[in-house]
């Protein structure tokens, strides 16, 4: 298996969003927080072999990420199509031979679709991942709520980011769709000046990862 290191040594080479979209709050995962994200998920077992989705995939990195891992199929699914585009070209860019101790990557489809009306029928063993908005814009509270449904509906396992301080929100959620948190950890999430609400140059963002079983 990859190590963590050598995943976000490659995930390094993600482009960012170049005209990023205040509505959906696009930002770039940051590689080492990707590659903690996806390391948990591959000591689980949640990873290779199994169907991966990677919901609100913006620039692709979760996806391009588990792609190193050698599961059965990766999926990226994105609103915005030039995200998409973005995406694809980041998989040839970064995801275009195996890392250090890999296998080959296995090639994503790309899909356009809204979470909350995705167009999937993914099989019982899937794993969704999602770096879904935080709900910064005035009246979009809980702007991770569809990701989660989605994910309840979908996944056997999901493992996403969110704000810290969510994870009362989150269990509940899970709760009342049969699923439970069976891993959570904390991060940080750098951020740079790119929305006129921005003040700082760089910020750095307290986040939070959820392991939930379906």
């Amino acid at each position: 298996m990859a190590s963590r290191q050598a995943i976000e040594r490659r995930l390094e080479s993600v482009a960012d969003f170049a005209d990023p979209s205040i509505e959906l709050e696009q930002y770039l995962t940051p590689p080492e927080l990707a590659a903690n994200l996806l390391q948990v998920a591959a000591l689980r077992g949640d990873l290779t072999g199994e169907t991966v989705v990677d919901l609100g995939t913006g620039t692709g990195t979760l996806a391009v990420g588990a792609a190193l891992f050698s599961p059965e199929r990766v999926v990226g699914i994105d609103v915005d199509p030039g995200a998409l585009a973005l995406a694809r070209e980041n998989e040839r860019r970064v995801a275009g031979e195996p890392v250090e101790g890999g296998r080959e990557p296995t090639p994503i489809d790309w899909l356009r679709g809204d979470v909350r009306r995705h167009p999937l029928r993914a099989p019982r063993r899937t794993t969704v991942l999602a770096n879904p908005p935080f709900g910064a814009q005035r009246g979009a509270r809980h702007a991770d709520r569809p990701f989660l449904e989605a994910a309840s509906e979908l996944a056997a396992v999901s493992l996403s980011i969110h704000n810290e301080g969510s994870r009362e929100f989150v269990e509940r959620l899970a709760g009342e769709r049969g699923g439970t948190v069976t891993e959570a950890f904390r991060a940080a999430f750098p951020v740079d000046n790119r929305f006129p609400f921005h003040d700082e140059e760089r910020r750095e963002l307290a986040v939070e990862v959820f392991r939930i079983e379906w």
